[in-house]
């Protein structure tokens, strides 16, 4: 089984929540993949980027860079703070140039990994999954740095309402319509979700189990200087319900369902 995980690295000040969160996940995920290695030799497991080029400087030397990042939302709208925002649909449109994989993995540069994520995302795909959403624990932020990482590991932390790790296959992700949808910004979780719930046979998802964590709760992205971004993303969304809805009379059932809607969090 061949399996390429791509995030989304960014490089930012110490004022930042991802000043601290990034360094965890970077060191999380090549953590959980040489647990796998060790444990499942069956497995091809690659971890890959997608980033502006001033981002590159960033990235461990674990991770397999592919090309820059070329437009960002600045190129479709003009806001009170400018945020070099990525489209969600040109990192997925690297990955799919790239390589000759079975699934992709894409998550949340905020997001870390438990040592068993891989091996047990490898268990749920030999179930004839093609598509699964693993939905977050939130520990606390008291430890911040990369060393307190088997600190992490021993919180159990509380399951959260929001999308932010999507495993889907190949055959998914090249028909997935997700607009100018942005990361950074409300929505992308229900897009994402939403495009699975279409194009998926075979649906999963994980609202509690210990698999990947972040550190505290800030909800940055709900901060008033940024509601133009979230006015973009919601403005991007309907254009995807509109388009999956011609596909699938399904549409609305699936918003209903959403877990982030059905605990009162629209991320």
């Amino acid at each position: 089984m061949r399996i390429t995980h791509i995030i989304n690295p960014v490089k930012v000040g110490d004022h930042s929540d991802l000043f601290h969160a990034q360094p965890v996940t970077f060191e999380s995920m090549r953590v959980a993949r040489d647990f796998t290695r060790t444990s499942n030799s069956k497995v091809d497991l690659e971890l890959v980027t997608c980033q502006f080029e001033e981002d590159l400087e960033i990235v461990p030397d674990y991770f397999h860079p592919l090309p820059n990042l070329t437009k960002s939302v600045l190129d479709f709208g003009t806001f009170k703070v400018d945020r070099k925002l990525p489209l969600i649909s040109d990192i997925l449109q690297a990955a799919v140039q790239y390589g000759d994989w079975d699934y992709m993995i894409y998550s949340n540069s905020d997001i870390a990994l438990m040592p068993h994520f891989y091996t047990s995302v490898v268990k749920f795909l030999e179930d004839g999954y093609d598509g699964i959403i693993i939905n977050r624990r939130t520990i606390s932020d008291e430890y911040k740095e990369v060393a307190d990482l088997p600190l992490m590991f021993a919180q159990i932390g509380e399951n959260h309402p929001g999308y932010d790790c999507f495993i889907l296959s190949k055959s998914v992700a090249t028909q997935m319509t997700l607009e100018n949808v942005v990361v950074g910004a409300i929505k992308i979780g229900l897009a994402l979700y939403l495009n699975m719930r279409v194009f998926c046979s075979h649906f999963q998802e994980i609202g509690d189990q210990h698999l990947t964590f972040h550190l505290g709760n800030d909800q940055v992205w709900k901060n008033d200087k940024f509601q133009d971004y979230r006015d973009h993303n919601s403005k991007e969304l309907k254009k995807v319900i509109k388009s999956l809805k011609l596909k699938d009379n399904n549409v609305e059932r699936y918003i209903k369902e959403a877990f982030p809607f059905r605990k009162g969090n629209q991320k």
